[in-house]
């Protein structure tokens, strides 16, 4: 049996979960989230938890066990506390800014970049080099994330970028100029 699926989701007081069929709603004090299960997988409420069961042994019911399981999980902790990305953008003359539900990126291109912030996604821009994205779909959070890190990537010879707060950018040297 998948170690991650037996386990139960516990949903915390002031969380509500609907279930019928195979949607399954969870709403919080953050947001509502919606899944559609897979039809072999069984969702149930048992107390105060989430109990998923598969109907048999086989390869694609073990995988769906566990990441069903997961999914749910992520939606229970996502509508209590959003998740978050942060961003920092490194270079002289790179900046963001955040007008509405545009964000703004000028990284080193002739012209800026726009991007549109998605429906339930929060972005903020706390100062012109860091951006922080805010979601309680931790798929949709991270996501937008990439999108935006994709616009100017960190390159590895001055590690200028756009690059997650916590990332590790390896840096190569430059030319060896070899002595006459």
């Amino acid at each position: 049996m998948s170690r991650i699926g037996k386990k139960p989701v516990i949903v915390p007081s002031g969380v509500k979960v609907e279930i019928s069929g195979n949607t399954v709603v969870v709403k919080g004090p953050a947001g509502e989230l919606t899944l559609n299960v897979h039809p072999s997988m069984g969702v149930a409420l048992d107390g105060g938890s989430i109990v998923v069961t598969r109907p048999d042994d086989k390869r694609l019911s073990r995988a769906l066990h566990g990441l069903t399981r997961s999914l749910l999980n992520n939606m229970v902790a996502g509508v209590v506390k959003p998740f978050e990305k942060k961003l920092e953008i490194t270079g002289v003359g790179y900046n963001a800014n955040l007008s509405g539900n545009k964000l703004t990126l000028q990284v080193g291109f002739a012209n800026k970049i726009v991007l549109e912030v998605p429906a339930g996604t929060k972005c903020e821009v706390p100062d012109p080099t860091h951006v922080v994205v805010r979601s309680c779909d931790k798929q949709a959070c991270g996501q937008f994330a990439a999108e935006v890190r994709s616009v100017r990537p960190p390159e590895p010879y001055k590690g200028k970028g756009i690059r997650y707060q916590d990332e590790q950018v390896r840096r190569k040297a430059g030319k060896a100029f070899g002595s006459k």
